[in-house]
């Protein structure tokens, strides 16, 4: 079986990178017609946004189960492994699984690019088959994160019942858009008629391009804010406890074992979001609040400043824009007591790398930079020469290679101070990739 699922993989990324657009929904249209409409056969809760998606999408995910319902999730990219954008039941697709639904729906693939200008992307494909493996399982709902934008993208085929949008921000600006309003407008793409919109909190202009959508479709809103949001929080041990305010009523003593205001407010408009498809609201109450509970208590988001080694804390955390990096940054000062962090940075081109260094070098005290394996990867020099305007050269030293980088950062960390009421610990960052590279190194599991 690793021989085909090595085979799979290299089919898949063998065709156009994420990178790579031609703006239609066309190809997969075409792909889920010949399916027999797979993505027709559950409801559907949508995510979309700039930042905070997969996170969010993991706690829908997980209280959606705790209410007794068979969840398909898919969320991009992926940290260590192909099969973690398709999961069922809270767990990657098997190799097995994967492979059999490559195989079933690759002719039909092969026919929509037969067909078209251009054949299949790679997200497109694996589009197709989460799509398809959800029907095929069958699941209850699923949950369905957004690659990049809402209105072109590959997923959205579907029309979804419940369309989340967290905080959108400027990213993917070349395609986007090069505003928040215009990104937030391609965004609003989502929000379908008659469907429920749950919105996080919003930059202005950003909220009203979203309304404006959901007025045009007459679909229902639901705000941060206003309807739902955080009441009240307290770092906590491993975490933090919630206060949450629902469509349905509030929420307390919420643990929620990921740290930051931002995971916070993740966690009210995914609650937002699963009373929202339970039919919960004012008129209804909350939903079980041991339930809840127990499903926050139970989510887990790796490489979201995940703790992944001690003696010294290693965090790797896949920010790859300055506003994700601010997030970062505010929790690591909230809920760690670090005396001296050193960071590790790999980025791809074509993102705000200086701004996500300006947030970095209020925390960290050295920088390492390194290079990831992407074909993006912003060569490690070019890299440390824009740390060092920002850092002083006196701060930063590079290391092409991950591996070097991090035993480095490990041992920056080991010699510093000795500090009985804090510590040195190590920051890994910059890029999805380079996170899900530092958590293979380390030894960690998706």
């Amino acid at each position: 079986m690793s021989s085909d699922l090595t085979r799979v993989e290299k089919e898949l990324l063998a065709r156009w990178p994420e990178t790579r657009l031609e703006p239609s929904l066309g190809r997969i249209a075409a792909l889920v017609d010949l399916l027999g409409a797979p993505h027709r056969a559950y409801p559907v809760v949508q995510v979309a946004g700039t930042n905070g998606k997969t996170t969010t999408a993991r706690m829908v995910d997980e209280l959606l189960r705790g209410f007794g319902l068979r969840v398909g999730r898919f969320t991009s990219p992926h940290l260590q492994s192909l099969r973690e954008r398709i999961v069922l039941d809270g767990e990657p697709v098997d190799a097995e699984r994967f492979v059999e639904t490559y195989d079933d729906i690759a002719p039909y693939v092969q026919m929509v690019d037969a067909a078209g200008e251009h054949p299949m992307s790679f997200f497109e494909v694996v589009v197709g088959m989460a799509y398809a493996t959800f029907a095929e399982a069958p699941v209850d709902v699923a949950v369905v994160e957004v690659g990049m934008g809402g209105t072109w993208d590959a997923t959205n085929v579907v029309d979804a019942k419940v369309a989340v949008v967290t905080p959108v921000a400027l990213d993917h600006a070349e395609y986007l858009g090069p505003d928040v309003t215009t990104i937030a407008g391609e965004k609003a793409g989502i929000i379908k008629p008659d469907a429920i919109a749950v919105l996080a909190r919003q930059q202005p202009g950003a909220l009203d391009a979203l309304v404006r959508r959901a007025v045009e479709v007459e679909a229902v809103v639901a705000r941060e804010g206003t309807e739902f949001g955080v009441l009240d929080r307290r770092v906590a041990v491993g975490g933090q406890q919630l206060r949450l305010q629902g469509l349905g009523g509030e929420y307390e003593e919420v643990f929620l074992p990921l740290f930051g205001a931002h995971q916070a407010q993740n966690a009210a408009t995914a609650l937002a979001a699963v009373e929202a498809f339970l039919g919960a609201g004012a008129a209804t109450g909350p939903i079980d609040q041991e339930t809840v509970r127990a499903a926050f208590a139970a989510v887990r988001s790796p490489g979201r400043l995940e703790r992944v080694r001690t003696s010294p804390t290693v965090l790797v955390d896949a920010a790859h824009n300055p506003a994700g990096m601010a997030a970062t940054v505010e929790a690591i000062r909230e809920s760690f007591d670090f005396t001296r962090l050193v960071g590790v940075v790999g980025a791809v081109h074509g993102k705000d790398v200086e701004g996500m260094l300006r947030e970095l070098e209020t925390v960290c005290a050295e920088l390492v930079v390194t290079q990831n394996s992407s074909s993006r990867a912003m060569p490690a020099d070019e890299l440390g020469a824009l740390a060092v305007d920002v850092f002083g050269a006196d701060r930063v030293s590079v290391s092409p290679r991950l591996p070097e980088a991090l035993t480095e950062a490990i041992e920056l960390a080991e010699a510093g101070p000795d500090d009985a009421l804090g510590g040195s610990g190590v920051l890994v960052t910059g890029s999805v990739i380079t996170a899900g590279e530092a958590r293979t190194v380390l030894g960690g599991r998706s």
